[in-house]
């Protein structure tokens, strides 16, 4: 492991043929409920099959409020003990929610769950490098300034963000950094909050205006997040990015979402639970988005040479 003074990165190998897969879960942590637990195991059947090197999860880790502290019984019965497929014990990436930020923030980031279960790996932003893809996790929560002036009945736990000013600034400008010295064949970063999305959220306005233009800038293949719980994927009419939303781990079916919002751009949207997995060659990405029952309910082909697209149902 490298590590800077702000951005830690990580090694992680890619299969003997050198590809890789990986499964991408969001919005998760209810003990089971919700159909937390169906989910789960559909997502150890998948990986399975594919073989996956790890898990993506796209933040809001624990219900309603995050966890206590390090010894927060919700961990275990959250994740431990519901995520227990043999093909789920891979590590775990993870970045935090604003459900995460409504407990003891530091919880999820404290060497002691690593302890507890060694899957678990949640930092605030950081970066992940494998020979083919460079993966990085980006803290959008601070940057939704309706948690800072109008968090109504919310208490977060802003330990390490204020001055905001300064972290938000620091985010980006790491970013920017890391993806300018990035020489990988895929790009692929992750964030809480979409900036893409028709579901109950909808887009973060905050992140158009702050993180889109870098990632625009910087040749970025794929957005991933949650927040919305749903799964979504909207292609960029402006350039080769593609945008997911992976938020259905289980409370889901809201129902009030806009089709017309979505425009041309949107090419999939699911209003209920399930995941989505991902394998990649240096040329090629497949990613899948399965509902409860593993059903795939839309599938993509990327080429590294022509981002041809198509969809199947």
């Amino acid at each position: 492991m490298l590590v800077s003074a702000e951005f830690q990165r990580f090694e992680h190998p890619v299969k003997a043929d050198g590809s890789l897969s990986f499964l991408v879960i969001g919005d998760w942590g209810r003990k089971g409920a919700y159909n937390q637990s169906h989910v789960a195991l559909q997502m150890g059947k998948v990986g399975e099959e594919l073989g996956i090197d790890f898990v993506i999860s796209t933040g809001d880790n624990f219900y309603e409020e995050g966890l206590a502290s390090p010894y927060d019984p919700a961990f275990s019965h959250s994740f431990t003990n519901i995520y227990t497929a043999s093909s789920l014990q891979k590590q775990w990436y993870s970045v935090l929610g604003n459900h995460d930020y409504r407990g003891d923030v530091l919880a999820q980031l404290s060497p002691i769950l690593r302890r507890i279960d060694s899957r678990w790996l949640c930092q605030r932003s950081f970066q992940v490098n494998t020979e083919i893809a460079e993966f990085f996790y980006t803290d959008t929560t601070p940057f939704v300034d309706q948690y800072f002036r109008d968090p109504k009945h919310q208490k977060f736990d802003w330990r390490g963000v204020i001055p905001r000013k300064k972290y938000l600034s620091r985010i980006l400008k790491d970013l920017r950094g890391a993806l300018k010295e990035s020489v990988a064949k895929w790009r692929i970063v992750i964030g809480h909050h979409p900036i893409k999305s028709i579901g109950h959220h909808g887009p973060t306005k905050e992140l158009i205006t702050h993180l889109l233009p870098i990632l625009e800038a910087n040749s970025v293949d794929m957005y991933i997040n949650g927040h919305d719980h749903c799964l979504e994927h909207f292609s960029s009419i402006k350039s080769s990015l593609q945008f997911f939303t992976s938020g259905g781990g289980s409370k889901a079916w809201k129902g009030d979402f806009d089709y017309f919002d979505g425009g041309d751009e949107m090419k999939f949207y699911y209003d209920g639970q399930g995941f989505m997995s991902v394998e990649l060659t240096p040329t090629n990405a497949k990613i899948g988005f399965h509902d409860v029952l593993g059903r795939v309910q839309h599938s993509l082909d990327l080429s590294k040479q022509t981002y041809n697209a198509y969809t199947a149902m």
